[in-house]
């Protein structure tokens, strides 16, 4: 039987690294795809590490078994065991993996519609950075076509275990009293959240279980869910409405009057509850967070957790709690801290539980929204355009470098005067007025993101707005 080339595989599928994970559309993600993503993932790092056995699980997403079945298939040719997990958060599989020091494979396409997915790598040690990426793409692993598909054992471990990290923390009653929705849809740890509450307390209602995958952005609520949640609350007197994205590893967190937190506030909240001493954030965040003085140090990366990730590196040498987040909300642990009197092990990816936990912690008798009602007094705001051509983003990008002025005309701010420009990730135009305007093409999918900060909220959307809308007739 002739050898394919993992290298040579992975380029003719035209599947691509995102801000984490490889996307693609499902008809790329064939077998042989699959398993060349697989053979090279595993390839890059048995030098590094020695392991016996690969974690492997899923999503919702209807494409998702038959991939997850590639991928093992591609770990059994390397006379390595396949422990699956079945549908679980990404987090989930993460932590148990770093637990029993084995790497992990997440079949997930997170937000993204169904009609894509894709695949998330994570070493013993956790989620891989773009350095790793790079290993992966250029892999020259050979292995035989992928022919057929083996059936897979469902090991309920990782659930268990990941309800256990959480519980452990606190008193088993931490939460009585409190009235929780979980908004299920077709979140991958659906099952697990309303255990893990109840099991500290809360009365729990579940909400909107769909059989279809549903793509929920956590950057970029649709109205019509903050309508739902709005009514929800009205109707079921919620202290928090809990949901996720599709792999459960960025939160959605409604406070008692049913309005979504922003996630870079969510994550600010969290890292102060835990008294985290440093944190790694992209730029897209929040500037309140990089002006709070409960830090030592905030660093500013690239949007995407491997960058967040490779910052903890140097952060870890010099101080003692180190952490990040994203403005979608996942937040990642870099180091172990000490919540609540007990150790709590690092896990260095996103995360929904956590973040949700601690605010519910630090709110105690009182409403999430009087946490809110303290911070600084500005605004973040983001959509997208989908549908929208990677190149003609780049080139709109690459207009605004070389005359921001221009692009800030072109955008309907006439009257705007530009105070400086960061390239960090994108284009962001910061104002002499402090408003921010920030476009960014996405990392994974034909897509355009604008985000903006104001220091009113109504401000910052209609930057957003008013950008989106005249960026299609540039």
């Amino acid at each position: 039987m002739d050898l394919l080339v993992s290298a040579n595989v992975i380029k003719e599928s035209g599947i691509q690294f995102g801000t984490s994970g490889a996307r693609g559309l499902v008809e790329q993600f064939t077998p042989n795809a699959c398993a060349a993503f697989a053979h090279a993932f595993i390839s890059s790092i048995q030098n590094q590490f020695e392991f016996k056995q690969v974690a492997i699980a899923i999503d919702n997403r209807p494409s998702s078994p038959a991939m997850a079945q590639a991928c093992a298939k591609a770990v059994q040719q390397l006379g390595l065991d396949v422990v699956y997990y079945g549908v679980v958060p990404t987090p989930a599989l993460a932590y148990v993996s770093m637990q029993d020091t084995v790497p992990c494979i997440m079949v997930t396409g997170s937000h993204i519609p169904f009609d894509r997915n894709g695949l998330k790598f994570y070493r013993p040690d956790g989620e891989i950075t773009k350095a790793d990426e790079q290993a992966i793409l250029n892999a020259a692993a050979e292995f035989e076509s992928i022919s057929d598909l083996p059936e897979l054992e469902m090991n309920t471990a990782a659930g268990m275990k990941y309800i256990e990290r959480y519980t452990s923390l606190f008193d088993s009653q931490m939460l009585t009293g409190k009235r929780i929705g979980i908004y299920e849809h077709s979140s991958a740890g659906r099952d697990l959240y309303a255990p893990l509450f109840e099991a500290l307390g809360a009365e729990v209602i579940a909400l909107e279980r769909s059989d279809e995958f549903v793509p929920i952005d956590t950057e970029a609520v649709a109205e019509s869910d903050k309508e739902k949640a709005r009514q929800w609350s009205a109707e079921y007197g919620f202290d928090c409405i809990f949901s996720t994205d599709g792999d459960g590893d960025r939160p959605l967190v409604a406070d008692e009057k049913g309005e979504w937190l922003r996630g870079d506030i969510l994550g600010l909240l969290c890292a102060e509850a835990m008294n985290i001493e440093v944190l790694a954030i992209p730029v897209s965040c929040n500037t309140m967070i990089e002006k709070s003085t409960k830090f030592r140090h905030v660093s500013k990366t690239k949007i995407g957790s491997p960058y967040v990730i490779a910052e903890f590196d140097a952060l870890n040498t010099a101080y003692s709690s180190v952490a990040g987040f994203e403005a979608n909300g996942g937040f990642l642990l870099g180091s172990d801290v000490v919540v609540n009197g007990k150790e709590l092990k690092a896990l260095p990816t996103r995360d929904a539980v956590l973040p949700a936990l601690m605010l519910l912690f630090s709110a105690g008798e009182n409403g999430i929204s009087t946490l809110v009602d303290v911070l600084p007094k500005r605004f973040t705001h983001s959509d997208r355009i989908q549908n929208f051509a990677v190149e003609k983003s780049q080139s709109i990008i690459s207009q605004g470098k070389d005359n921001p002025e221009l692009l800030l005309q072109n955008l309907g701010f006439t009257d705007a005067e530009l105070l400086a420009v960061d390239l960090t990730d994108g284009l962001r135009m910061v104002l002499v007025d402090g408003r921010i305007i920030h476009l960014r093409p996405s990392g994974n999918a034909p897509e355009l993101r604008c985000y903006a900060e104001a220091e009113e909220y109504l401000v910052a959307s209609k930057c957003v707005t008013q950008s989106l809308e005249n960026i299609q007739n540039i």
